[in-house]
Parts: structure tokens; sequence; C-alpha cells
């Protein structure tokens, strides 16, 4: 870098003042030279299989968020991987009631990636009852939340 009049003092002589400021535009410089690059630039495959800057995989977490918009969420941590909802109950059906739960377990998108648990309750006599929740129904949850996954992952691609 070349000393130019505005470092040097009144007298001509270099000033302090005039060394600090060219070397705080010295080394900030040389910081934006080592980001280098010209026009190349990074490019950042949004659509990667591994997308975690939530902590779990981003297409499970917005896949099961918009699969379960519906109810009512209690509990939604995307550090972790765990969404919990309240007790729905289908206006259809007031008498029976269900609650969800959905762990994403990997940063990967992957089938094994996401689980999902139901408890049901039926009402009988004005109390809540626990009853049986069909396999098929959990499953049949899971497969919807990985399908929107590999959708969303899709529009990602373009």
């Amino acid at each position: 870098m070349a000393i130019s009049s505005k470092h040097l003092g009144v007298n001509g002589n270099f000033s302090a003042q005039g060394a600090l400021r060219a070397a705080v535009l010295g080394a900030a410089v040389l910081g934006l030279a080592a980001c280098g690059g010209g026009d190349r630039r990074p490019v950042a495959d949004m659509a990667a299989a591994q997308v975690t800057n939530i902590g779990v995989n981003s297409y499970l977490w917005r896949a099961s968020l918009e699969t379960l918009a519906f109810m009512p969420l209690t509990q939604a941590d995307s550090a972790g991987g765990v969404i919990v909802t309240d007790w729905y109950a289908n206006p259809a059906s007031p008498n029976e009631r269900v609650k969800v739960s959905v762990s994403i377990l990997d940063a990967e998108l992957r089938a094994d990636a996401v689980r999902v648990g139901a408890s049901r309750q039926v009402l009988q006599n004005g109390v809540w009852v626990d009853a049986p929740v069909q396999a098929a129904t959990v499953q049949r949850l899971e497969d919807i939340i990985l399908t929107k996954a590999r959708d969303l992952r899709r529009s990602a691609i373009g």
C-alpha cells in the first residue's frame, strides 16, 4: 500500500493517526482479498438429503408440521425433532379424540428417520377412555409425512 499525503502529519512527517488508518485499511483489504473466488460462488445444494439448519432434516420437519396443521400443537422442538399435538376431535366424530407425536430421528431424508405415535380416546358415560389405535393409522401418517417431504425436496431442486 502506497503512503499518500493523507498519511503524513502537518510538517510532512508520518503521523501515528495516519499509520493507524493505513494499517486498518490494509487489514480490511487483505481480509477481503482472502475471501477471493472472484465471480465464482459456492453453490448451495438446498435439495440435499441432509439439511440440518434447524437441527433435523428440514423437509421432514416441514412435512410433519404441514401434515398436522389441522391439530393444535402443544410442543414443537425443531432442535430435537419432536412435535406433539393436543387432543383433537373431528367435528364429524365428537365422541372420539386423538393425540399425535412425531419424532424425527435423523438429519437425512430417509424412511426410517420419522416415527409417529398416536393415542386415541373415546367418550363413554361422560369420561374419556383410552382406546386402541390401528397400526395402519400410524403407518399412514408416516407415509404422508415422507411423501410430503420428498415432494418438498423435489420442488427445491426446481
